[in-house]
């Protein structure tokens, strides 16, 4: 088996009911939802690389008068994550979190497809209550992450 099906087997058995994304078949679309909101999921297989990148996309993109704020609010994030990070797109607002496994060397394992994928959603679920706040109302990057992290 390949590793986009032993991805892809993981998902199954874990009813996240993923389906390939139409413009790569080495991509899984799924949906999450978590206490802040519901919000689109994709993961990535590298195959020759050997590694398996998962993300959650944030459900509202940033307002282009907004972004530096969120600029901000993701450095002050990103900072002490383990696992994965904040990521925005200036040109269009997208904000993802982004994590990854590398496998190479290794037999599949889903227990490291689970560990990215749960902290990935979890870390998502718990800085997306402060993201809304600063796209929706006037509230500063330092006391967006207050809120999350308080």
């Amino acid at each position: 088996m390949s590793l986009i099906d032993d991805v892809q087997a993981f998902f199954n058995a874990d009813d996240w009911n993923p389906t390939p994304m139409e413009s790569d078949p080495l991509a899984l679309v799924m949906g999450f939802v978590g206490e802040a909101a519901r919000w689109q999921c994709y993961c990535k297989v590298r195959e020759e690389q050997h590694q398996i990148l998962f993300y959650s996309i944030a459900p509202t993109p940033v307002p282009e008068d907004k972004r530096s704020v969120v600029a901000e609010f993701i450095t002050r994030a990103n900072y002490g994550l383990i696992i994965g990070n904040l990521e925005m797109d200036f040109d269009d607002g997208e904000v993802r979190y982004k994590s990854a496994v590398d496998v190479e060397g290794a037999p599949f394992s889903s227990s490291s497809v689970r560990n990215i994928v749960y902290a990935n959603v979890l870390t998502m679920d718990r800085y997306l209550p402060g993201l809304l706040a600063i796209v929706h109302g006037d509230v500063s990057a330092a006391d967006a992450i207050a809120k999350v992290e308080g």
